[in-house]
């Protein structure tokens, strides 16, 4: 579906015209805006949710309908709810300490620190933390930790700001975040600034290989602005003088890339062969060519299609389906399919902020997991389905009444 669109934004990395849609999911309200029972009869606002790809840079974004402070300065994601995220996590932190040589004289900044999920176990080997984070309500969580957090969305006077004040990196964590910034050359900036000069940054963000081949469109949501390839994303570094020097791929979010990067200079002394093998990948897979891009728009219509056809035969067959999780990624997954409370009676969360509130567009209510024991659906969608490992693992007593798990994406699943 790579047709041209009849005005072109521009590329948020390289400024290049935007002409070739990547993928057209319609319009749907934002990911994150939950409702309460007061707002159900409230018009909701929605936006075209449109992705681009760039011929230039191919990098995949979003046009910005809203700002960051309407997005992000109160957050419904609270990531130490995820237990596999937590050990994801851990083992980062015991990574990095032994990797780098940190210790009490060394500064850990996390960028986007969320609930101090991450800092936390730096802080428990005696390394001195800091945060940065845009939501009030995540800061006060993370504070509650005893992580000191500035409450404050990273630009390039932010951190210059911040590392003035004496809290340059040696190790600088910015972890899904990349995706969530409108103006990215002035974030990136900002990351440059505040990092040390022989100071490492890392980034986890989920990588757009993965997401084309798993038909992964849900990922695809109004805060999450661009969706990025290594070739894409050392090409932004690369403009604010950090060169990436090592890269993993990684299983979190349906399949991540961890890059590490530095100033050039030390960026060359610590150089490993991954990064160019894996840019190499990714041009053999075409990442670099339009073509590449065109076939996503129907591999998408075809895993809506796949999952529309187990919801109607499973409500034929008088089955009950209910949610696990209220996921951004649900929520864009649901809406694109036009699943309200005919298919979905319900979903349940382990997160208190979600429970009690309903899902935005589809107005699915949300309680909290025990509520499925009370009635003993016959499915249960995992609509995280990133973590179905973990949710399986927690909610397996529901094989005791015959009920089975549900994971939609690329092709709808059962597990019995």
């Amino acid at each position: 579906m790579l047709n041209s669109t009849m005005s072109s934004p521009a590329c948020r990395a390289c400024g290049k015209a935007l002409e070739h849609v990547f993928a057209d999911l319609g319009s749907s309200p934002l990911s994150n805006s939950y409702l309460n029972a007061e707002d159900l009869g409230k018009m909701e606002p929605v936006y075209p949710l449109k992705a681009y790809v760039c011929e230039s840079c191919f990098l995949v974004q979003l046009e910005a309908f809203e700002t960051p402070q309407k997005l992000f300065q109160e957050y419904a994601y609270f990531s130490s709810y995820s237990e596999s995220w937590l050990r994801h996590s851990r083992q980062y932190a015991e990574m990095a300490i032994s990797r780098f040589g940190l210790g009490c004289n060394s500064l850990v900044v996390e960028v986007a620190s969320n609930d101090g999920y991450l800092l936390q176990f730096f802080r428990q080997a005696g390394i001195p933390v800091l945060g940065i984070e845009p939501a009030q309500n995540l800061a006060k969580a993370a504070e509650g930790l005893g992580i000191p957090t500035v409450v404050e969305f990273l630009g390039g006077q932010t951190g210059a700001s911040i590392a003035q004040r004496g809290h340059a990196a040696d190790l600088l964590v910015a972890n899904n975040v990349l995706a969530h910034v409108p103006d990215l050359n002035d974030f990136i900036a900002g990351l440059a600034t505040l990092l040390k000069p022989r100071g490492v940054l890392t980034l986890e963000f989920p990588h757009l290989r993965r997401l084309i081949e798993g038909s992964q469109f849900d990922t695809i949501y109004h805060e999450h602005f661009s969706y990025f390839s290594l070739l894409a994303a050392s090409a932004a570094l690369r403009r604010h003088g950090l060169e990436v020097f090592d890269v993993e791929e990684i299983d979190t979010h349906g399949g991540s890339l961890r890059v590490y990067a530095a100033h050039a200079n030390c960026a060359r002394q610590r150089m490993t062969r991954k990064p160019s093998l894996l840019i190499e990948n990714e041009r053999t897979a075409g990442l670099d060519q339009l073509a590449a891009y065109s076939s996503f728009h129907s591999r998408m219509r075809a895993a809506k299609h796949a999952l529309l056809k187990f919801m109607v035969e499973a409500r034929d067959a008088g089955q009950t389906i209910v949610g696990y999780g209220a996921p951004a990624k649900g929520n864009t997954l649901l809406n694109y399919c036009g699943i309200g409370t005919d298919f979905l009676e319900y979903t349940v969360d382990r997160n208190p902020y979600k429970q009690g509130r309903y899902l935005p567009g589809t107005h699915i209510p949300v309680f909290a997991p025990e509520h499925i024991s009370d009635t003993k659906p016959d499915y249960v969608l995992i609509l995280p389905w990133n973590i179905r490992d973990e949710i399986v693992g927690q909610m397996s007593h529901i094989r005791g009444w015959g009920g089975r798990f549900v994971v939609p994406i690329p092709r709808p699943q059962v597990i019995e």
